[in-house]
């Protein structure tokens, strides 16, 4: 049983590195920029790298874990994690900087999926129960505080900290590992090559989209960037070919013939791209346009996890009650309605605006996240629960990376033309307009003297937030649509 402490707390801690780690960045990411005086696009790839290398090679990591020991892979990602943050912390520039979160992503792909089936390699019956939502709750706390510890730290401690405590707490995650897992826990079952084909397709594929579109969106779409994004589509398409033909294939394609199952994971796809999209775009309203210090952007999410946190026992229990259809069309509607918020108040002040918006997603979210890993598991037979866990995992961080990189796109697009709109209606000089172009690559971060020339840009930047929230509404729609044509209309049985 002491063991069984140890292992529980090295896995806790080590899936909170990760999980914390993108939202504190997040909070960042303004400071970050105007350090380096960075234009959007490396600031972009801070976030974009690290959610590429985790959203690809997730599942390839997984299979590792059962290859070659689950202990030995969770315990090299710790290690390979906290080099990344040391140097991520030390960088002098935003390339040092990007290549240095590859390097995190890295520790945090070996990292992340070993967690869970250490837990389930640890612990058996009613205890594996117990460890598991004990796993869950306390991750998910470590998700709620992340962003408000990153905002304060920011503040008072300077962006590199968020980087350097990681440092700790991975020593920590290796004393508790080392200590707690034991040493044999690979599935002995496996067996023929690991799908390192599918895993190159896949992480080329995503790779090339993702370029093509945040480059696109602080430039245009050129004859270039439409074929790199095209070979991207190529790679995924045969990533697919190659899935149902590959000994061992990362996604299991036979699961996705199940309609519920398909359903579950097109839901997530459209849901949690919304919610990487706002989340990357919002610091930079609060911090570069309204002003607000990183703390208060940190607080600023309290209302969307708290929701989450207080509605989520209440909506797993309703799945069994009014059905996962009922649940899963209602939580992404009202989803929807929030981001509509964001999308058409005209102000963009905290109160007013950013408060009731983020309440009202956290309450969709909050009605939506239990029914949806309930049906989730539901929808598959008990052996493959574990497989259908890590897909929808690994499908919703994939969901986060192409949103930043697609909305980011239509963010640039619209900055872009609201700027030329607006300096022809303000009639600005020559050399007012000469200054405004030579910052736009900045977006809302364009340092900028002249009092008109950053209203100008602040605004265009709401304007391009704004279509960017628009489109989220409809994804979020589009989530609660797939619900109804995908999920049972009974309730599932307890």
């Amino acid at each position: 049983m002491k063991a069984g402490r140890w292992l529980l707390a090295a896995t806790i801690l080590g899936s909170s590195l990760v999980i914390v780690d993108g939202t504190v960045v997040a909070i960042a990411l303004p400071i970050l920029q105007r350090e380096f005086h960075a234009d959007a696009l490396s600031t972009q790839w801070v976030i974009e790298a690290y959610m590429l290398v985790l959203s690809a090679l997730m599942l390839l990591s997984g299979a590792l874990g059962d290859r070659y020991g689950r202990k030995r892979i969770f315990i090299a990602g710790t290690v390979l994690f906290a080099i990344g943050s040391i140097l991520c912390g030390f960088s002098t520039s935003m390339a040092f900087l990007i290549a240095a979160r590859v390097l995190q992503g890295l520790g945090g792909t070996l990292l992340a999926p070993s967690s869970l089936a250490l837990i389930a390699d640890g612990f058996s019956g009613a205890a594996r129960g117990k460890a598991i939502g004990t796993w869950s709750g306390l991750t998910a706390l470590a998700g709620t505080l992340g962003p408000v510890l990153g905002g304060v730290m920011v503040d008072h401690l300077g962006w590199r900290s968020v980087f350097f405590i990681n440092v700790p707490l991975a020593i920590a995650v290796l004393i508790f590992g080392i200590w707690g897992i034991e040493n044999d826990n690979r599935d002995r079952h496996a067996s023929g090559p690991v799908d390192l084909w599918g895993s190159a397709l896949v992480t080329l594929g995503l790779a090339a989209i993702v370029y093509a579109f945040v480059a696109g969106g602080v430039g245009s779409f050129g004859p270039r960037l439409v074929a790199i994004a095209l070979a991207g589509v190529a790679a995924l398409v045969l990533f697919a070919w190659n899935e149902t033909r590959a000994r061992n294939p990362l996604i299991a394609p036979a699961l996705f013939v199940k309609r519920g199952f398909f359903g579950i994971n097109l839901m997530t796809l459209f849901l949690y791209g919304t919610m990487g999209g706002v989340f990357y775009f919002l610091p930079f309203v609060l911090i570069s346009v309204d002003g607000y210090t990183a703390t208060v952007a940190g607080i600023a999410s309290l209302p969307f996890i708290v929701a989450i946190v207080v509605l989520s026992r209440f909506s797993g229990a309703m799945v069994y009650r009014v059905g996962a259809k009922t649940m899963l069309v209602l939580g992404p509607s009202v989803v929807a309605a929030g981001f509509a918020c964001f999308a058409i108040l005209p102000d963009t002040h905290y109160w007013p605006a950013i408060f009731p918006s983020t309440l009202l997603i956290g309450i969709g979210m909050g009605l939506t996240v239990a029914p949806l890993t309930t049906t989730l598991m539901d929808s598959v037979t008990e052996r493959d629960v574990g497989l259908a866990s890590g897909i929808n995992n690994a499908i919703s961080r994939v969901a986060a990376l192409l949103a930043i990189a697609v909305l980011g796109a239509v963010l640039g697009f619209t900055f872009n033309a609201s700027v030329d709109r607006r300096m022809d209606a303000m009639r600005l000089l020559p050399a007012q307009r000469a200054a405004v172009n030579a910052q736009r690559d900045a977006l809302a971060d364009a340092r900028l003297a002249d009092p008109t020339e950053r209203a100008i840009v602040h605004a265009a930047y709401l304007d391009g937030f704004r279509v960017a929230v628009a489109g989220c509404a409809l994804l979020a729609l589009a989530s609660g649509l797939t619900a109804a044509y995908t999920q049972p209309r009974k309730p599932v049985r307890a």
